[in-house]
């Protein structure tokens, strides 16, 4: 689409936190507002992280997990993956995605590190080494490798872990109390659509009560208004309080992203040797 952008290929494109970060760059979604949409006002402020630009509609966190069939003492933190008692059963994602290997972030909080000093997670990541079974390419990797007992315990998706405590599968989501990584999931007017009012009708149904309480209900995936869902489904999602809210730490995205290629080349070499 940016390659296009004279002459976009699409009227409307969801984007994840980290490629809004693109999008705003090269110029290539409009702004919607509060007048063209007025159900952007129950948007909590945390999940609108792009003033006017895109409509947040989703949240997914990456977060420690652990089957406490296996796990006795519970995991607490991002940290823990370096526990010693875990030797050998633990599934981390590959960072080469931006979103999911947030839990980097996390663990730098919890030793002294920052997005701007990496070093305490790298070292955390080497005293881990014997217990990661894998760098996980994929979600249903990762997921597979849960569901046949190959691991115990992890970094993964909190949708994820949602979907396999449905299938019976005793996996604990652990909230970290330095914080949480989290990811929105954004819907996007392309600018030179023709049709601007039907996207903004779109976006207004995405953010009622029906538009929202469809993906926590069937996969567990968070919401971004004020909207009062059933206890029985608030009590599965990570940010279902004031108290889980504030958690959410803010990224700068566009370091993260930026860093990348190092990030990479420091865990796979860590993996490595």
């Amino acid at each position: 689409m940016i390659a296009n952008k004279d002459n976009p290929p699409y009227d409307l494109f969801q984007a994840d936190t980290a490629y809004m970060v693109e999008l705003l760059e090269a110029g290539v979604i409009e702004e919607i507002k509060s007048s063209d949409v007025p159900s952007i006002k129950r948007i909590l402020p945390e999940f609108r992280e792009y003033g006017d630009h895109g409509v947040p509609y989703s949240v997914a966190s990456s977060v420690p997990v652990y089957n406490s069939k296996y796990i006795k003492q519970p995991l607490t933190s991002y940290s823990d993956i370096a526990r010693p008692n875990l030797a050998g059963h633990v599934v981390i994602p590959t960072p080469v995605q931006d979103s999911i290997s947030l839990y980097l972030l996390g663990i730098a909080d919890e030793n002294g590190g920052s997005i701007s000093n990496m070093e305490p997670p790298y070292q955390v990541m080497a005293a881990a080494k014997p217990n990661i079974v894998a760098l996980a390419q994929t979600t249903v990797a990762e997921l597979q490798m849960f569901e046949s007992e190959e691991v115990y315990a992890g970094i993964f998706w909190d949708s994820r872990a949602h979907e396999l405590r449905a299938k019976g599968f005793p996996i604990v989501t652990v909230i970290p109390p330095k914080g949480l990584y989290s990811i929105c999931t954004y819907f996007n007017v392309v600018k030179g659509m023709k049709y601007p009012e039907a996207a903004h009708a779109f976006a207004e149904q995405l953010l009622s009560d029906e538009g929202m309480s469809g993906l926590p209900q069937s996969l567990g995936i968070g919401v971004t208004t004020d909207i009062k869902l059933p206890e029985e489904i608030q009590k599965n999602l990570v940010y279902n309080s004031p108290e889980r809210i504030a958690l959410k730490k803010k990224v700068d995205w566009q370091k993260w992203m930026a860093d990348r290629g190092a990030r990479i080349e420091r865990v796979n070499k860590i993996n490595r040797t």
